[in-house]
């Protein structure tokens, strides 16, 4: 990954996007595909598709990458100028309380931390015990609630206040990887196969919203784009840190290359066009197996319409869902490498139909 793509990757990541708060990320995306895609344009969801035209007849490919983060909103404000607040998405009560986090608020954004009491006011049989979020409070240095509503307003959206920095070689830590980094990767794949100019397909790159809260912008995308085939560019986890146990989630490492998934949510054809290409290409690959459907957009783009021929490429991350996700960016140069091959060898399949 080279410094421009280096300074979008950032740009795109710090952008604030809790669910139903993704504009702006959106905009970041739009700006860098601009020049890019022959169509670019957003629907009532917040979805962006970019749209790069194939040879006449080609086959439809969506990809998809979510842009929308885990994050919390303001609920309630009490006379003490304190913020209450409720997850937007998956987050563990557990590593809150005490966390620098960032109010989005019409006025800009807002400095704040959430409370905690010290450790030495807290009965020794209370330590262990998780906080509620309906008990935790963010603390932005009001001094009373008129003071505090001057300032914020019921339903902001509110971020960790921690931003990408790089750790050593070629691996970084952030909130938001998860899964900005897809609609990152999503963005690259339509440079690179503008760049090339020999893609077999008419390729829609759709940068989605609201996965966190229910894969909602994946399902109506979807539904508007009507693919024939879709690939979903995910985060799945890695299990290269202590005390993983392997034998539950398989052995997936950082820096080994895109993780492929194999099971029921993912067509077999289109699964063995990406291990054919990641071979031809040379890219190092690896693989895990779903039995059940993915708690991805590939669960949703799979049943749209009549069906979609679906895969799911994943980039593997540490720590999920936490304000220090790791990742190792050569994945993601792998990632992109590997997409913008299989786009040019779509045209090689006849069919998709699993027989």
């Amino acid at each position: 990954m080279n410094e421009k793509e280096f300074a979008f990757f950032q740009e795109l990541i710090e952008a604030p996007s809790p669910s139903g708060f993704e504009q702006p990320a959106q905009r970041v995306i739009r700006q860098e595909l601009a020049d890019v895609a022959d169509e670019i344009r957003t629907d009532v969801m917040g979805n962006v598709i970019a749209r790069l035209d194939g040879p006449e007849g080609a086959p439809r490919l969506m990809l998809a990458g979510h842009c929308d983060e885990v994050g919390f909103m303001v609920k309630y404000v009490d006379d003490n100028g304190f913020l209450y607040f409720a997850p937007v998405g998956g987050v563990d009560a557990h590593l809150v309380p005490g966390q620098r986090v960032t109010v989005h608020s019409a006025a800009g954004p807002l400095p704040g931390v959430v409370g905690k009491r010290p450790i030495h006011q807290i009965e020794v049989k209370d330590r262990e015990k998780v906080l509620p979020f309906k008990d935790q409070f963010i603390d932005i240095g009001c001094i009373d609630k008129e003071a505090a509503m001057q300032l914020v307003a019921i339903g902001d959206p509110i971020t960790f206040a921690v931003g990408v920095e790089r750790l050593q070689g070629s691996r970084v830590t952030s909130r938001a990887l998860d899964d900005k980094m897809g609609a990152f990767i999503v963005a690259e794949v339509l440079k690179e196969v503008q760049r090339r100019a020999d893609q077999s397909v008419t390729l829609f790159g759709v940068s989605t919203v609201q996965e966190e809260i229910g894969l909602r912008g994946g399902a109506t995308s979807a539904y508007g784009v009507k693919p024939d085939l879709g690939i979903v560019v995910e985060v799945t986890f890695a299990s290269d840190y202590p005390d993983y146990d392997h034998k539950q989630a398989g052995e997936v490492r950082l820096g080994k290359g895109p993780v492929l998934a194999r099971g029921p949510n993912i067509n077999p054809i289109l699964f063995n066009l990406l291990i054919d290409t990641a071979r031809e290409e040379e890219i190092p690959v690896q693989i895990v197996g779903v039995p059940r459907a993915t708690g991805t957009d590939a669960n949703v783009m799979q049943l749209v319409h009549g069906g979609v021929a679906t895969a799911l490429v994943n980039v593997p991350l540490r720590y999920m869902h936490t304000p220090v996700e790791v990742l190792d960016l050569e994945d993601l140069d792998a990632a992109i490498k590997l997409l913008a091959a299989v786009c040019a060898r779509v045209g090689r399949v006849s069919s998709f139909i699993p027989v």
